[in-house]
């Protein structure tokens, strides 16, 4: 039996990914400090290990386990976090994956190690939308900066290391178990809103765009990059993939469509436009249907009545 390691798998799209790995017959051990993920997200047939990804603990896991696949998914995962505190955000997301690559390397395992990256925001508003993977890149946030020093770090590690990485870099991830109680995620924070009848904030003109894209096919692309043959180890782009839809959609319109799947009418309120916050973007996910096979299923409306269906029946439970 494979095995695979999730890091962050208590969260978000770690434990989504934890879920279909467990679905397609592979032995899983999941890896979270719990900071943000949440306990009753891991699946049940999962190894737990509580542990953060900077620690000596993980580094020996890595090395002692000499797992098949590292699913990387752990980090800081908000934008306006990293332009308060950077220190934080890099001490996690760089140098938390150089804890991982180094234990890979010297477990001498043939690991592939897949890392979540990010399409929304790496190729900062220098460019057109849609953005494809060899866009010039120059990030607006520390958040960004950081993803894509780990991917130059990857190709280091390819290049020189003869290491088995690869970068997706996902668009808007929405979905069932998003926190809508944190900073992050249009679609979790809305809807919570809706369902306790209060105001939606939307930050600036309310017209940036961001390509949203349905947590089950973000799970399936981590399950493609982490099984399908990919190019040659190469310069920075060669093995990085984005998943997303192609397609951007303004805030105004998530707004509009999550009170119409609700069925119901909330005031707007409008904010000061956030430092660090690109205004258009979304990716063009052509080089992932190429080479992994991958094209998103789920459209957005079906995707968002799919998620505001799961908050409705959490709220419904937290009242009870």
């Amino acid at each position: 039996m494979p095995r695979i390691l999730v890091t962050g798998g208590a969260g978000f799209i770690g434990s989504h990914v934890a879920d279909l790995f467990l679905a397609r017959g592979f032995d899983v051990s999941v890896v979270d400090d719990l900071s943000s993920g949440k306990r009753e997200n891991l699946p049940s047939k999962a190894r737990f290990h509580e542990i953060g990804v900077n620690s000596k603990e993980f580094a020996q896991l890595v090395r002692d386990e000499r797992f098949d696949v590292v699913a990387h998914l752990a980090g800081q995962i908000d934008v306006r976090k990293s332009v308060a505190d950077p220190v934080v955000d890099a001490t996690i997301n760089i140098l938390g994956t150089l804890n991982l690559m180094e234990a890979v390397r010297q477990s001498g395992a043939k690991t592939r190690v897949v890392f979540t990256s990010t399409g929304g925001v790496l190729y900062g508003d220098f460019n057109k939308p849609p953005n494809v993977e060899t866009y010039p890149k120059d990030p607006e946030s520390p958040y960004a900066i950081a993803k894509l020093s780990v991917e130059y770090y990857l190709a280091y590690y390819g290049r020189v290391h003869q290491q088995d990485a690869v970068a997706v870099r996902f668009g808007n991830v929405y979905g069932p178990r998003q926190d809508p109680h944190g900073e992050a995620g249009v679609v979790a924070i809305f809807s919570g809103r809706i369902l306790s009848n209060r105001p939606l904030t939307i930050f600036g003109d309310g017209l940036q765009t961001r390509d949203y894209v349905y947590v089950g096919d973000v799970a399936r692309a981590v399950w493609l990059a982490a099984t399908k043959p990919l190019p040659e180890k190469g310069r920075l782009d060669a093995r990085a993939f984005n998943i997303g839809t192609g397609e951007g959609t303004s805030v105004l319109e998530i707004a509009k469509l999550l009170q119409a799947t609700a069925r119901t009418v909330v005031p707007l309120e409008f904010a000061p436009r956030r430092p660090g916050e690109q205004q258009e973007s979304f990716v063009d996910p052509g080089k992932a249907r190429e080479i992994l096979g991958w094209v998103p299923e789920i459209a957005l409306a079906d995707g968002l009545a799919k998620s505001f269906a799961w908050f409705a029946r959490e709220n419904s439970g937290a009242a009870t």
